[in-house]
């Protein structure tokens, strides 16, 4: 038998494992005819800028297996053409100018709720985005999303969080802090993980990849309610956080996205994603200095400098430069739909966690005091975008140029 048949039919067989005696049996049984016909479906991926490639999915798998990284553009391969004409150079601040408010909300970031948070989300067996554990995690991540929201009593003032849906069962999350204007800056991470052997059927706890993003930008996202300022819509600018579906897959959650919003001519100011926030230990060992590490490739030159200055003014370690490729993770869709997008991963990328994409990617090798630190950086940086007033920036920016 094939190993791309014997990929699909695993799950069906394995799946009685884990039915509960009252749980209704919702398998599908599918005739070999359908295994085949899914195992040989096509699909359109994007390996670096104009490099397109159709593939099945095990092919999908292999590659990444090979640590090649890509966009699955076969539903969104009109991403960015509406962007193309009306593309502005984007200006941000030259320097941190809000460390009388943000440095005591730094206070209130807790390490603990971050643990607890995450000890819950890798519970789910997987959080593979075509699985039912996929789809429970995310109602899950919802419900918390929309819980801390109601605790801060920001809901009285029109912060909400919703499902963004998706036809393969597990919905991205989107909270939504409303500001004077629709100019709006994000904060990313993605929620799935996936075991790339079989990804139906093994674990994949996905501690750090990218779990530890998740509740990363989860804290920094609470303590930011704690705002007066935030959560009465006093800042100049919307913001909003995003939790992705199926970035495994060929980031396709936030592909469906920011292709939607380039659709309606959704303004966003920034973006900003953080995919693996916690692993430390090839840093140590290596002798390196713990460090926050800014990518420096396929993102945006001036968003990319301003974080370095976020880093430098509110956390107690510092950056290093690193790069990771194409496509490397959901900032990418934010990027391609003309979108200014930065991407920061917990060290330089040789010294990333390599026990992700299977059964070992587990909180006892995170550092938590490392991911405090990525969340200072998320809340002073959203903090300082969510104030700025890139209106007037802009102004001044073209008066210099003449």
């Amino acid at each position: 038998m094939k190993a791309s048949l014997l990929a699909l039919l695993l799950p069906a067989a394995a799946s009685a494992r884990f039915i509960e005696a009252n749980e209704p049996d919702n398998r599908v049984l599918l005739t070999t005819d359908a295994l085949v016909e899914t195992a040989t479906e096509k699909y359109l991926i994007e390996l670096s800028p104009g490099e397109t490639r159709w593939v099945t999915e095990d092919e999908k798998w292999e590659l990444r297996r090979a640590g090649q990284r890509f966009m699955d553009i076969t539903e969104h391969g009109d991403l960015g053409l509406a962007s193309i004409s009306s593309k502005v150079s984007p200006v941000f601040p030259k320097k941190a100018l809000r460390q009388s408010d943000i440095k005591p909300l730094l206070a209130n970031l807790s390490k603990d709720l971050m643990e607890e948070h995450l000890e819950k989300f890798t519970s789910f067996r997987t959080r593979y985005y075509k699985s039912d554990y996929g789809r429970q995690s995310s109602e899950w991540l919802l419900q918390t999303v929309q819980d801390t929201i109601k605790e801060a009593g920001a809901d009285k003032y029109g912060v909400r969080a919703e499902h963004f849906e998706h036809s393969w069962g597990q919905n991205s999350v989107i909270a939504t802090i409303p500001g004077q204007s629709n100019s709006t800056v994000v904060i990313g991470a993605h929620q799935d993980s996936i075991n790339l052997w079989f990804p139906s059927v093994l674990p994949a706890p996905g501690a750090d990849d990218d779990g530890s993003g998740t509740v990363t930008i989860l804290e920094a996202f609470r303590v930011l309610l704690s705002s007066e300022d935030i959560i009465k819509g006093n800042a100049p600018n919307t913001i909003e956080f995003h939790w992705y579906s199926a970035e495994e897959g060929g980031l396709l959650g936030s592909q469906a996205i920011f292709s939607e919003y380039e659709k309606q001519s959704r303004v966003v100011k920034a973006m900003l994603q953080q995919d693996m926030t916690g692993f430390v230990q090839k840093t140590i060992d290596s002798g390196k200095p713990e460090s926050v590490g800014v990518i420096t490739d396929f993102v945006d030159p001036g968003l990319t400098a301003f974080i370095k200055k976020i880093i430098e003014a509110y956390c107690d370690i510092p950056w290093v430069e690193t790069k990771c490729g194409y496509a490397c993770s959901d900032h990418a869709s934010a990027s391609k739909a003309g979108y200014p997008s930065a991407f920061v991963i917990e060290s330089s990328f040789g010294d990333s966690d390599d026990h992700i994409h299977g059964t070992e990617d587990l909180i006892k090798y995170l550092s938590f005091d490392h991911m405090l630190q990525h969340a200072k950086m998320t809340l002073s940086l959203v903090y300082e975008l969510g104030f700025t007033d890139f209106q007037k920036l802009e102004s001044e920016n073209a008066i210099g140029e003449l």
